[in-house]
């Protein structure tokens, strides 16, 4: 037999805290008065936990309601939002992107740190060099942003990457196919003292980001497809981010389909799911359909934040991914059905996979392409995904696009900066 236990009274004063703390982060500033008609919690106790969060720097006076008449009940308190600061790091196969953001989240400075050369492989003549030039130039951009955003340091650093990362080590398994400069840009994040470093698939970021502020808000449960240059998915169930036993939870660029020449192996997908669906996949099937596919557009304004997927295919040009993008919005923009009806059968093949296995009763369509299509696109894809799975799955195309890394980036950080700072879960 068990008995319940009664809070000890510095217990109860951290999940007060904590309370407030998580209310005037959702909130805003916020008086005594709405804390208590908030939390229930009584007047001494709000005072208490007040003054406790003051001294603590957590909250300060933050001005006095329009509401309320002057005095004390007037005064609004808020969160001390430069308490810490953090950064989101998007590294993907041509540089890098970054945002340094406060406490609260809020974007404070970005940077983009272009590779000076095409993505170097490991082995490459030159490639080392570049790579370790790319990682200073990368270090040096962080600080100089978190600088001029008058952070003296960096509370915690998120970073999405592509490549399986380890759920229990955090390590990213780079097996070749990814420059050598990813890994040493992480080596070089955590060697900096003071800065906790969290390593996460970037496909994963972009997961979390749609389920906290794009189209899976209020959902327990859902997947994410990105579509881009290369495919990968993000899968939540009841609530949680799933990574698997070895962090693989999503690599569907390697699944099987109908379609292809052969079959993936586990070095490579190209005869996968991913060979039916990248942004080179899109701009072979936009050609066959007499879609006019200009490498060159968008080339630099579309391949932004989050561009590059979870697995790449040998040989396929970077620029594609822009003009797949491009040719997508255009053909839903003149109403070519042909092509997008083909490409959603593509995509519907996919899902189903996903969806007669794990059931998320919702899929996401998120990257450039799938922001691209939009309503349009996703529609196709359930109607196609109706009559391929017994299952009710709703299709919605992602709200938080080519960011959506960046911002998932932000979530996570700030998310570990605040377990730490404002203690709890």
């Amino acid at each position: 037999m068990t008995t319940a236990r009664t809070a000890t009274p510095s217990t109860a004063r951290a999940i007060n805290d904590r309370l407030a703390l998580d209310l005037l982060l959702e909130r805003g500033p916020l008086t005594a008065s709405d804390l208590r008609a908030l939390t229930g919690l009584s007047r001494p106790t709000v005072a208490d936990l007040l003054e406790r969060l003051q001294r603590s720097g957590l909250v300060a006076h933050a001005g006095e309601s329009a509401a309320l008449r002057r005095g004390p009940n007037a005064r609004l308190y808020g969160l001390v939002a430069d308490r810490a600061h953090l950064a989101g790091i998007d590294i993907r196969a041509n540089g890098v992107s970054l945002v340094v953001a406060d406490l609260t989240g809020r974007t404070l400075g970005t940077a983009t740190i272009a590779a000076s050369t095409p993505a170097p492989a490991v082995d490459a003549p030159g490639g080392p060099a570049d790579g370790d030039q790319l990682v200073e130039r990368t270090v040096e951009a962080l600080l100089a942003t978190a600088a001029e955003a008058g952070a003296g340091e960096l509370h915690t650093v998120a970073v999405g990457a592509p490549g399986l990362v380890d759920p229990a080590t955090g390590a990213l398994n780079n097996s070749g196919k990814l420059p050598e400069w990813h890994t040493k840009l992480l080596a070089a994040l955590r060697a900096r003292p003071g800065t906790e470093v969290i390593l996460e698939n970037e496909v994963n970021l972009a997961g979390i980001a749609e389920h906290r502020i794009g189209a899976a808000q209020g959902r327990r449960d859902f997947a994410l497809i990105w579509l881009g240059h290369g495919v990968g998915a993000s899968v939540v169930l009841d609530g949680r981010l799933r990574r698997g036993a070895s962090g693989g939870t999503g690599e569907i660029g390697f699944l099987p389909v109908p379609g292809t020449i052969g079959l993936p192996d586990s070095k490579k997908c190209d005869n996968g799911f991913h060979s039916t669906v990248s942004s080179a996949a899109v701009c072979e099937l936009a050609a066959r359909h007499g879609l006019k596919v200009d490498i060159g557009a968008g080339a630099g304004a579309g391949a932004g934040v989050g561009s590059t997927g979870r697995t790449r295919a040998g040989g396929v040009a970077k620029d594609q991914e822009p003009a797949a993008e491009a040719v997508v919005r255009r053909a839903v923009e003149t109403g070519a059905d042909d092509f997008l009806d083909e490409l959603a059968l593509r995509i519907a093949v996919g899902a189903s996979a996903i969806c007669v296995v794990l059931d998320p009763g919702c899929v996401v369509l998120g990257g450039e392409i799938g922001q691209a299509g939009g309503s349009e696109l996703a529609g196709r894809v359930e109607r196609h995904l109706t009559r391929l799975s017994p299952l009710a799955t709703e299709v919605r195309a992602g709200t938080a696009g080519g960011g959506a890394v960046l911002a998932g980036a932000v979530l996570t950080a700030g998310d570990a900066a605040r377990r730490e700072l404002f203690g709890g879960d």
